[in-house]
This record gives C-alpha cells, sequence and structure tokens, in this order.
C-alpha cells in the first residue's frame, strides 16, 4: 500500500477507472453478442452505438472499432441478400 498521499489517490483513482472500464467493455461485448444472435438492424445500431462510444472514451481502439462495425454490417447485408 503506498505511503504518500497522491500515490495513495492514484491507487483510487485507478481502481474506479478500471471497474467503470471493465464494466463498459463487458456491454460492448454483450451488444455485440446480442447483434451476433439477432443479426437485426436494431441490434445493428445499438452495437454500433457502443463500439463508438468505447472508441471515444478510449476503450478501444478507432480503427479497431471501425473495423468491428463494418464486419458486422457485412454480416447483416449477407444475410438480408439471403433473404
Amino acid at each position: 500500500m503506498p505511503n504518500i498521499k497522491s500515490a495513495i489517490k492514484r491507487v483510487k483513482v485507478s481502481e474506479k477507472r478500471r471497474l467503470r472500464n471493465a464494466s463498459q467493455k463487458s456491454a460492448l461485448r454483450t451488444a455485440v453478442k446480442a447483434f451476433e444472435t439477432a443479426v437485426t438492424p436494431e441490434a445493428l445500431i445499438n452495437a454500433s452505438k457502443k463500439l463508438d462510444k468505447a472508441a471515444s472514451k478510449g476503450l478501444i481502439h478507432k480503427n479497431a472499432a471501425n473495423r468491428k462495425k463494418s464486419r458486422l454490417a457485412k454480416k447483416l447485408n449477407a444475410l438480408t441478400a439471403q433473404a
């Protein structure tokens, strides 16, 4: 455990951020999995919003978010073209 006041604060702040990041990342994964099972335009919009939000907050890289959104849209378009 740190003894210096600023180091104690850093530990508290970093723990709060870690928990918030873990929660947001979990919600992101849940939204993507919900799209994978449903494959509907509404689920795609929800997953895209979560990906954009995560990228803007620095949770995931911007290009990674765009790549994932592209792959999800590609999956939706392939299924709608079949039907």
